[in-house]
């Protein structure tokens, strides 16, 4: 986000920045022009008066020409009624002089040329090869002159390359400012949007204590105190529910343990041993339903543990047990911790169920291992974990609730396997040929 908002600001900074900058270097562009017209027309009425004054002879104005050149920018000609041109003339050569209205050779009777400055005529500008010329006719004594002033290109322009670059620099600053200032704007909108955002996800992995900042903009801090009041309540419901758990298992066990009683209380003790096993069984199931029901509120709403770090607990507690019985359990497992999306009491059950149907099917001195590999999952990253053994086989549909053909009820697969699917994984059955059976079990990350 913060990327977008530097963007879009520095976006519209440029477009503004250019909106300014071209008409100023155009008009900086027209200004250097003028000032240099401005000039070379006052240098060449300058020029036109010593030109017209009617004690300076030929000699003279082709002294004074030589004299001025380095006085300024421009190449200074003269071209005299008789054809004469003096100085350096422009691309084209000077144009033929000509008369200035108001002299005295245009038939006015009132006017004396001897008298006062010379007439010149009004300046002119026009575009040659190269640049441009400046032109003003002076009236002489023998007739009218023409002096003409030749600026180049670069001389007209003169002085605009440093307003450019001046002009440059001020927009690069104007930028710079606008990232920095882009920078902090996104810096105070986005900091707050992302740690919300972290804080979400921390609640959708069962930290039920995260809490989002309520600092920054108006409207950020309020969807911060919005999704903290979501957690509140998540706390609240989950709590409640502990509460309404912990009144069920007073309310079922009362009237568990009163039928116990009664069971035991039966004249015929094969009827009552019958009976027991049964409430025994329903016991632990009252009690399975009772920590499912509770595992929320210690677990968070999304469990998760180290896949590596539970399968090698559980494999040295079967340890002792495969030692009595001549027993070798190999373990394969990666150095890394391998998240997945289970408990690590669920997961832990689903192991000693299947380890536990190893030993409980399998004669003494059957060698079993236990596999961990990493392997993607419903498009994402999970973990197989694999029990192999070298008995005699697992029955197809053994994992069903209620049916093992071994002289189990199943059930050990059964946990297994709700464990995997409750993980987004599932539980699958292999026969190792020509005997033994491996149980693959697939969890994926969360």
């Amino acid at each position: 986000m913060r990327r977008r908002i530097l963007f879009l600001s520095v976006g519209m900074t440029t477009l503004v920045v250019l909106a300014f900058a071209i008409p100023l270097t155009i008009l900086l562009r027209n200004a250097a022009s003028d000032e240099a017209l401005s000039k070379a027309r006052y240098r060449a009425e300058s020029v036109a008066y010593y030109v017209g004054d009617k004690n300076h002879t030929t000699d003279d104005i082709t002294a004074y020409l030589k004299g001025i050149t380095a006085d300024g920018p421009g190449r200074i000609s003269v071209r005299l009624d008789d054809g004469t041109t003096l100085g350096d003339p422009p691309p084209g050569g000077v144009p033929q002089p000509q008369q200035v209205p108001g002299s005295h050779d245009d038939g006015n009777p009132n006017d004396d040329g001897n008298k006062g400055p010379p007439k010149i005529s009004d300046t002119s500008i026009r575009s040659v090869s190269g640049g441009v010329v400046t032109d003003v006719n002076v009236d002489r004594v023998n007739g009218p002159a023409s002096v003409c002033l030749f600026l180049t290109t670069e001389q007209l322009y003169d002085g605009l390359v440093p307003r450019i670059l001046v002009l440059l620099g001020a927009s690069l600053l104007v930028l710079l400012l606008s990232i920095l200032g882009a920078e902090l704007v996104s810096r105070r909108l986005a900091r707050p949007l992302e740690e919300t955002a972290r804080t979400a996800e921390r609640l959708a992995k069962g930290d039920v204590d995260a809490r989002a900042p309520t600092n920054g903009p108006a409207e950020v801090a309020k969807v911060g105190a919005a999704l903290n009041g979501l957690a509140d309540r998540i706390d609240e419901v989950i709590a409640v529910e502990r509460e309404a758990v912990a009144d069920l298992s007073h309310r079922l066990r009362t009237p568990l343990t009163a039928l116990r009683l009664q069971v035991e209380a039966l004249p015929d003790r094969e009827r009552a041993e019958e009976l027991n096993t049964q409430v025994n069984s329903l016991e632990r199931t009252l009690t399975a339903v009772i920590s499912a029901a509770r595992r929320p509120q210690r677990e968070g709403r999304v469990p998760h543990c180290d896949a590596v770090e539970v399968t090698r607990k559980r494999a040295a507690f079967w340890e002792p047990l495969f030692e009595d019985q001549g027993r070798e359990l190999t373990l394969d497992l990666p150095t890394p911790p391998a998240e997945v999306r289970s408990s690590a009491e669920d997961l832990a059950a689903a192991l000693d169920a299947l380890v536990e149907n190893v030993v409980a099917h399998t004669p003494d001195g059957t060698a079993a291992r236990i596999i961990l590999t990493r392997q993607p999952v419903g498009g994402g990253p999970g973990v197989l974990i694999v029990i192999a053994d070298e008995g005699p086989g697992i029955p197809l549909g053994a994992g069903e609730r209620g049916r093992s053909d071994r002289g189990s009820s199943g059930l050990g697969l059964d946990i297994a396997r709700r464990c995997a699917e409750a993980a987004g994984g599932r539980l699958t059955i292999h026969p190792n040929l020509p005997t033994g059976s491996s149980v693959h079990l697939t969890l994926a990350a969360p």
